[in-house]
Parts: structure tokens; sequence; C-alpha cells
């Protein structure tokens, strides 16, 4: 349960606006949903792995307008954990280099400005770039719930190389200006903003310029190899991200994101990875009276 307070008082049973209270069946529900969450990765290889709350090197996954900072004892700028991938990858990468294998998760909150607090399920694939791997996983523990989210899959590339080939900016991307998109006089571009599914992908393969091909090839493998009812392919999307690049995916239940996750690059080391919002999912649980 997250808590609004509308008329600027502060009483004494109190909690900060944004903060999270959880009891009852919904911390019964909470607990069961991390348990099968861990129950599904522990199988699939991961190890499971709590960092720091503190941190100095938010600012390279989350802008710094949403960071609770302050200093520490010596003087150096510390972050409130914000976001949990940048620190597991350098964590296992230089002081868990030696161990195996590099599939990490982790269960904890996440706080960002001014008092907002978001508790996640992560995993990190480090050093792995297949994505329908993290797919699948999370749709298995959806599967488990008794959820059929839609799967949304994008690919962060397409938009910039459209962009490069025609000489746009981002932002009508950004943006979701689909009319500017619509108002180009490339027909390819015109079809490409209406693919839905690897049959239209297909359908407009032989049209597309070549540098388009291999992004939306690999697209189209993972939602093949995903085996979602209720899928949705989106080439044109695009979320000025910090660290994801290349494949993404949202699984999605009306307005609410359930889940995200993508490649990435981290000093080096390409990568792939997800989170599910724990928040997110019990409202959707709750109104679904499962």
């Amino acid at each position: 349960m997250e808590f609004k307070n509308f008329d600027g008082k502060v009483y004494e049973h109190e909690i900060p606006i944004g903060s999270r209270l959880y009891f009852g069946k919904i911390a019964t529900l909470k607990r069961d949903i991390e348990n099968l969450a861990s129950k599904i990765l522990l199988e699939n290889g991961f190890q499971e792995i709590a960092t720091p709350y503190f941190s100095y090197h938010q600012h390279l996954s989350v802008s710094p307008t949403q960071l609770l900072r302050f200093s520490d004892h010596a003087n150096n700028q510390v972050s409130l954990r914000a976001d949990s991938t940048v620190d597991v990858v350098r964590i296992v990468l230089r002081r868990l280099k030696d161990t195996e294998p590099k599939r990490w998760f982790y269960i904890q909150p996440v706080f960002k400005y001014p008092s907002s607090e978001f508790y996640q399920i992560g995993a990190e694939l480090i050093g792995e770039t297949d994505l329908a791997i993290s797919v699948k996983m999370v749709k298995n523990l959806f599967d488990k719930l008794g959820l059929k989210p839609h799967l949304q899959i994008s690919h962060i590339e397409i938009p910039r190389i459209v962009c490069r080939l025609l000489n746009l900016p981002i932002s009508i991307f950004e943006h979701g200006e689909i009319e500017k998109i619509l108002n180009q006089k490339e027909e390819w571009l015109k079809k490409l903003a209406f693919v839905n599914s690897v049959k239209e992908i297909d359908e407009i393969y032989s049209i597309v310029p070549d540098e388009l091909k291999e992004p939306l090839s690999e697209i189209k493998r993972v939602a093949e190899l995903s085996q979602c009812e209720n899928l949705r392919i989106v080439p044109l999307y695009y979320s000025k991200m910090r660290y994801y690049d290349k494949l993404f995916f949202r699984f999605l239940s009306g307005n609410d994101i359930l889940s995200g996750g993508g490649n990435y690059e981290i000093d080096g080391i390409k990568s792939s990875g997800f989170g599910v919002y724990v928040d997110a999912l019990l409202e959707n649980l709750k109104d679904k009276n499962i």
C-alpha cells in the first residue's frame, strides 16, 4: 500500500508520502511472490545477492534529479539505491570475478526523490545476451500467478537507425509523435510504424533498409521463443535509458508495467536482465482477486 497525504499535515501515525506499508494478506502475498520468483531463478542457475542501500555510482543509471543524496564521512557524495543493475554488475565483476555462474538475482527496494519507495525482483545475466531467457522466466512467473499480461517487444536501436537514415531528431520517437513519422515520404517507414506481429515483420522485411534487418530479426526471434499469447511488437517504441540499448521488453496489464528488461553493456561486458515491479504486481493481483 502506497501512502499519500493531501492536506500537508504530519500526524503521529503518518509515514512519508510515497513510502510503502504491507500488512495482513497483502504482506503474505508479497512474500509468496518473492519466494516463487526465488524458486524459479534458483532453478535456472541464479544465485542471490543483496547490495548495499548506499552507493557512489547511482548517477550512472538514474537521473541525478531522482536521487536521494548525502555525504559520507570523507565528504564523498553517496546516494540511496535508486537502481540495482549497475551496482550488481560492477560488484560481481570486481569483487566476485572468479565466481561462477554470472547469473545473479536480488529482491530489494529502491528509493527515488523525494520519498518514493519501490520493491523489485531483479535478475542480471552477466555476459549473456539472449533476452529470450529473461522473457521466458518472467512469463513463467506470471503463468504461475495466473496472470496473462501483454508482452511488448521493441529494439532501442531501430528508432536511432531511422533517425540516422532520415536525419530526424530522436525526440519525435521519445515523445511518440506518430504524425511526424507518418508524414515522412518513405513507404517502408509508414509500414514499419504499424508492425504488430511476427507475420508483419516478414511482410516488410524485403522493403526496409538493410540496417534495420538485423534488429528486426532479433525482435522476431525473441517473439517466437517467448510463446506468449498476448504479444505486441512495437519496432518504433523508444525510451531514453541509461543502460538498456538494444532489445527491450515490457509486460503490461492495462496501464501498469509489471516487468521490464533488455540488453545492456556495462564496462565493456554485454549482458541482459530484467526487473519485476512487485508493487504494481500486487495491485494487479488484488484488482483481479487472485
